[in-house]
């Protein structure tokens, strides 16, 4: 029986192309130097696609796919897969939640303390300048007032990492929910009661730009700010702006607008903690994901109910 033929969109670790390519005939689109010669070529194959939550697969991509059935992404985030197009056609479309909840609540919850804690000047200071100077007293963590902006499955792991160091935690969400914190549905008065705002929020329409100069002003001078959800949940123009006059305490980045090319006012910030959108990326999360990537695969051909519908 001939092997399903789907459209890789993006590279992936060996342990995941070798039985990738074993299941399915793959046609690697990202490495096309043509890609519309490529995509016109076998477009009609294409019974499904492989991608990533920033790669996605937009609107003319599937429209290109006449046979296309499912799309099965590789992360969490399926902001950048034209859901309108899919919906019309009948393309289903799963994602890999879960298995990168604890790491992503991690990675925030450590750039929450690096940030207040000035690990990384710190750890710069002790090898350059010590002898010389005292490094400058940072803020304490433990106590804080903490705001989770968007309370899914990683906000409410967040929460529960934070409880740990005795935080008064508030969240914003669609609608309140069954956890011991204080519910504010208003993004800019959760942000005016908080000293320290992480940002877990999916993307879309409705939460884009959702922190935007209103919200960064009621954090204020003294507040910081934690994102690890989506660039576009931000208004970057004005997180710049205000870290740059002092009107935000200081900010950490794991995604930004156009990466991996910053913008390179963040690069001249000393109030900024940058991170290289690597929230899941341990080797255990990878794996893990891959293999849920592949097993809503193997699930649709083979008629079985799909593990973790997006639609």
């Amino acid at each position: 029986m001939p092997k399903p033929h789907v459209l890789q969109m993006g590279s992936y670790p060996e342990w995941d192309q070798t039985p990738l390519d074993a299941a399915f005939t793959t046609h690697p689109y990202y490495s096309a130097p043509d890609k519309a010669a490529f995509l016109a070529g076998i477009g009609s194959d294409i019974r499904a696609i492989a991608t990533n939550g920033g790669v996605g697969a937009s609107a003319a991509i599937i429209a290109a796919c006449p046979n296309l059935e499912l799309i099965s992404i590789y992360g969490v985030g399926y902001d950048a897969v034209d859901l309108a197009a899919c919906k019309a056609r009948g393309i289903h479309v799963t994602n890999t939640p879960d298995v990168l909840t604890d790491d992503c609540a991690d990675l925030a919850v450590g750039m929450v303390v690096a940030l207040a804690r000035g690990i990384v000047k710190a750890e710069t200071h002790a090898r350059a300048d010590w002898t010389k100077s005292s490094f400058p007293l940072q803020r304490r963590v433990t106590g804080m007032k903490a705001g989770i902006l968007g309370l899914g499955r990683i906000g409410v792991e967040v929460g529960r990492r934070l409880e740990g160091f005795g935080m008064d935690i508030a969240y914003s969400a669609r609608s309140p929910k069954d956890v011991p914190y204080t519910y504010i549905a208003d993004p800019e008065a959760l942000a005016a009661r908080s000293d320290v705002l992480v940002v877990t929020a999916l993307a879309n329409a409705e939460t884009r730009h959702i922190v935007n100069a209103k919200v960064l002003a009621a954090l204020g001078p003294q507040g910081l700010l934690v994102n690890i959800s989506r660039a576009s949940n931000i208004d970057e123009a004005a997180l710049l702006e205000a870290l740059e006059t002092g009107a935000l305490g200081g900010a950490a980045l794991d995604v930004f607008e156009g990466e991996p090319n910053l913008n390179p006012r963040f690069l001249s910030l000393p109030n900024v903690l940058l991170q290289p959108h690597h929230a899941s990326g341990t080797v255990e999360t990878r794996k893990a994901m891959g293999q849920l990537m592949r097993d809503n695969l193997a699930a649709h051909f083979a008629g079985q109910p799909l593990l973790t519908p997006v639609i």
